[in-house]
């Protein structure tokens, strides 16, 4: 039984690292991929609707993303949705598509984007922290009727070792965005 918990506590934490590099992808590193939109929503007839759902995002090129609304009255809308954003990036539309030129990023900007990678982390690490005390608490449960306090307390070890190693993943996957940040 506390095998389960574990094994659960585990794959939630697997979770929480795979969250946190899909929010990193979303953060632009100073080239053009199509995950920098994946969290613009769009007004689309009254319901707020993400944009890769409205329409096909491409990256002709390292610096651009063209955006192909399968809905050509929705584009006015998506042009909105972009400039509402925290992107820092102006559509142009020319009638059937919106081109997204991504500039190459100044200093301050690398600067506020490490800030940020920075937060995504520690909302990361806090969840697998709280992963870590959920499961803590399912072995002392258990410590009062199934096992006996030895084992729980060899259990809760476990656990810390594999929040170590989770945390680790986290700093690991935060440098290495941070690099490409960085990266002229």
């Amino acid at each position: 039984m506390p095998q389960t918990v574990k094994k659960h506590a585990e794959d939630r934490m697997e979770k929480a690292i795979s969250a946190l590099k899909r929010d990193l992808a979303t953060l632009r590193a100073g080239r053009a991929a199509p995950a920098l939109l994946d969290r613009v929503q769009v007004e689309y007839y009254g319901t707020m609707t993400p944009l890769n759902q409205l329409a096909n995002i491409n990256t002709p090129d390292s610096r651009t993303l063209l955006i192909q609304p399968w809905d050509k009255s929705s584009l006015a809308d998506i042009e909105r949705a972009i400039l509402k954003s925290d992107l820092g990036l102006t559509p142009a539309n020319d009638g059937n598509t919106i081109r997204l030129v991504i500039p190459p990023l100044t200093e301050e900007r690398r600067m506020e984007l490490v800030k940020m990678t920075k937060k995504f982390g520690e909302e990361a690490k806090v969840a697998i922290r709280n992963i870590r005390r959920d499961a803590n608490d399912d072995i002392k449960k258990m410590e009062k009727t199934d096992i006996s306090e030895d084992e729980s307390r060899r259990h809760q070890d476990d656990i810390q070792k594999t929040t170590d190693k989770f945390i680790a993943e986290v700093d690991k996957v935060l440098v290495a965005k941070e690099k490409e940040i960085m990266e002229v």
